[in-house]
């Protein structure tokens, strides 16, 4: 793997890494099993953990280019293969599909509680795991998935209620062009198909967080326009970091894979961006080093690629 350079963003020494999938978890209740990627680099101790959720429609096999790099940088990263998945194929009146969000939300929560067997089954990796430094990343509706893990809530368009789901392994998040608020703020469609971004409120989120957010993430699913991204940044509470990424989609130029289909704003730039600036926050907000995140601070005060700010 191959990332481009960026002017001021030096980076960790990038080392092998090793990835096993299927790891299959057993999940009654979802009516599926729940098929699980780890990768993990060749050597290190005391790992921290990034899990991470894909976007709708996505699977384990996605993101390669954040999960790899976040690998060969000195982190576990677990991925999921949730419901709404094209790999399953849900049909369109299956009763679990208003639930969709909330099963993705369990589904991490499974990864966490079986974490000790899940390193085991990985050849080298037992004890070498810091079960301690969990971090949750997600993006699009990934993003939700993260942050309800670290207190964002839902009002469970059912019910009408906002539980606190959030889980205390989980030590920060990283959510990538994810939603914004609802309520008028979202179009008709988005309103009667996503019924889960009706009513999201941010205040409870105190954990530390990174947000990215593209500035031309121009989505059918409000009238506020690229903006909107940004809501978990500017409405949530805590030590929070907005990366905006100039020129950038919804892919971030290809997160989801070089070349995918979903992809309309190709740009190797853009995607080594995001990759060397993630993971300099998660070597920051770990505790493995600070000299990264420092680096990219002052790097993208003023940069034609994106801009890095903090509150």
């Amino acid at each position: 793997m191959i990332t481009r350079p960026i002017a001021g963003l030096t980076g960790p020494v990038l080392t092998a890494t090793v990835s096993v999938k299927p790891l299959v978890l057993s999940a009654p209740e979802r009516g599926e099993d729940l098929h699980v990627r780890l990768t993990a680099p060749t050597i290190g101790t005391c790992l921290p953990v990034v899990v991470f959720a894909h976007g709708f429609g996505s699977d384990l096999d996605g993101y390669a280019p954040l999960a790899d790099h976040w690998a060969a940088g000195g982190f576990v990263v677990i991925q999921a293969t949730h419901l709404d998945s094209q790999r399953l194929a849900l049909p369109v009146d299956d009763p679990r599909r208003p639930r969709m969000w909330r099963y993705r939300v369990q589904d991490m929560r499974r990864i966490l509680d079986e974490l000790s067997a899940l390193e085991a089954s990985v050849p080298g990796l037992d004890g070498r795991v810091d079960h301690t430094r969990i971090v949750a990343a997600g993006h699009s509706f990934g993003g939700q998935t993260a942050g309800i893990l670290v207190g964002l809530r839902v009002t469970d368009p059912e019910t009408g209620v906002a539980e606190d789901l959030s889980d205390a392994r989980v030590m920060a998040s990283i959510q990538l062009a994810t939603a914004g608020k609802g309520g008028d703020e979202l179009t008709p469609f988005a309103y009667d198909n996503l019924p889960w971004l009706r009513d999201q409120d941010f205040s409870h989120i105190t954990a530390p967080g990174l947000v990215v957010a593209g500035d031309k993430d121009d989505l059918p699913l409000t009238t506020r326009g690229p903006a909107w991204t940004a809501d978990p940044y500017t409405l949530s509470h805590g030590n929070k970091s907005l990366l905006t990424v100039h020129g950038g989609e919804h892919f971030l130029g290809g997160i989801s894979g070089y070349r995918s289909a979903e992809t309309t704003d190709e740009n190797p730039d853009r995607v080594a961006l995001v990759q060397q600036v993630t993971l300099a926050y998660l070597r920051h907000i770990t505790g493995t080093d600070q000299t990264d995140w420092d680096n990219a601070q002052a790097a993208l005060t003023e940069n034609p690629l994106g801009h890095l700010e903090s509150k």
